[in-house]
């Protein structure tokens, strides 16, 4: 394998030996509806997905039918990253493993605004200025909480020159509060798609914590974290965890302008900056409600099985069926984003899939989750009852992996739909 500047991860020895299972909590695929041939080709593709060299660590968790099929990990938690010396101290990832999930920490933050209206807390026709009135600035008065889930904010990015964004401001929780606030609206003539990287989230959390006097935090611990039982499932971590989660690694081709120019704008900051960043205490630290939850993947799929549930878990109701019904009913046909550049379909908080092809495989335009920075998926499938976590701790935009993704999706897709 021939890569044009990260070296591959190194994979010297056989993947059994680098494999981690929780088997007590795997469901034989019978209960599913499968049969194990089935299930043992879904993990082929994982194995396959993992021999790119992209990812030092994979977790990934299936569920069908409300069963575990597969709660598996494979590669190093640290230690073998695609610049680490061969000797560099290293740790097996474990299916426990928590990964950073990025950009899908949007969908948890979105359900959050969707509980606190459930609760009548919040209308998410109300306009965001009502709950933040320096929003109203420059002509973003009426811009509703509704239009934010849905990234039609009209603030996809932070108006500010290049040379003034550095890391650290987006640990200034005040400062991206107002310089949102006084940015103007992209276009004035009307809301159109573009991807809310970072923005959104930090408004909408502004929002729910000055509706409940409760840190964002605090507000997903007490409505989702305690009642489903998680360990993990936070923004950030607490110094006692940060031993166990999984160290980001720069991985895959060197991304080249215009792919580096689109990247940097939609992220805040060039991808080796955010990497950097998010191996350290500080970002460990902070809370970023659209980029720094914390989770493993069997939690992630935990999560989008309730959603698959109509808001039901282990007997407890999380959300009422209506609210479920509503965060993934589509906000929008599939339409151009104008920050990812390509087409899309959101709800009011989730990334839709599509037919022929979307972002959860073929004809998959039932299905809703989100994709983190870079090929992290969580995602749920009414069509196929599946629920799934697969958590990647490689940051490669380019490659071979691409391909072998596509393969998995394909092939989970297919053997789901019997």
């Amino acid at each position: 394998m021939k890569w044009l500047g990260n070296r591959p991860v190194r994979i010297a020895q056989p993947l059994r030996q680098l494999t981690g299972r929780d088997a007590p909590s795997e469901a034989p695929a019978s209960a599913a509806g499968l049969d194990q041939a089935a299930v043992d080709r879904i993990w082929r593709g994982v194995k396959d997905l993992y021999r790119t060299g992209a990812y030092p660590a994979i977790t990934f968790c299936l569920r069908r039918r409300g069963h575990v099929l597969i709660n598996r990990s494979l590669g190093h938690a640290y230690g073998n990253g695609p610049d680490d010396p061969i000797d560099a101290p290293k740790r097996l990832a474990s299916p426990d493993t928590p990964i950073c999930v990025f950009s899908a920490s949007k969908a948890i933050t979105a359900v959050l605004i969707h509980k606190l209206a459930e609760q009548g807390g919040v209308r998410l026709d109300q306009p965001v200025s009502h709950f933040i009135p320096q929003f109203a600035q420059n002509g973003k008065r009426d811009t509703t909480l509704s239009a934010v889930l849905a990234h039609r904010g009209g603030f996809p990015m932070f108006d500010l020159p290049k040379d003034q964004i550095d890391p650290g401001m987006l640990l200034d929780w005040d400062r991206c509060i107002d310089l949102i606030s006084r940015a103007p609206p992209t276009h004035r003539d009307g809301p159109r798609l573009a991807y809310h990287a970072i923005t959104g989230g930090f408004i909408l959390a502004e929002v729910l914590q000055r509706v409940t006097g409760q840190s964002i935090a605090e507000y997903l611990d007490q409505q989702i974290r305690q009642p489903m039982g998680m360990r993990y499932f936070t923004y950030g971590l607490s110094p006692e965890l940060r031993g166990d989660a999984a160290t980001n690694y720069m991985a895959g081709a060197p991304v080249r302008f215009p792919i580096s120019v689109l990247l940097e704008r939609a992220l805040v900051m060039p991808i080796d900056k955010i990497v950097e960043i998010s191996n350290s205490d500080v970002f460990y630290d902070a809370v970023v409600p659209a980029g720094n939850l914390y989770a493993t993947a069997e939690e992630l799929s935990r999560f989008f099985q309730m959603l698959l549930d109509q808001g039901e878990y282990a007997g407890r109701e999380i959300l009422k069926p209506e609210t479920v019904r509503r965060i993934v009913q589509p906000a929008c046909q599939l339409a151009f984003d104008h920050t990812l550049k390509i087409p899309m379909r959101y709800s009011e908080g989730m990334m839709l899939g599509a037919n022929p092809f979307g972002l959860y495989g073929p004809m998959s335009g039932r299905a809703f989750g989100h994709l983190g920075f870079m090929n992290i998926l969580g995602w749920a499938d009414p069509q196929r009852e599946l629920s799934a976590g697969l958590l990647v701790s490689g940051k490669a935009v380019l490659g071979t992996h691409l391909i072998a993704l596509g393969k998995l999706l394909t092939t989970i897709n297919r053997q789901c739909s019997g």
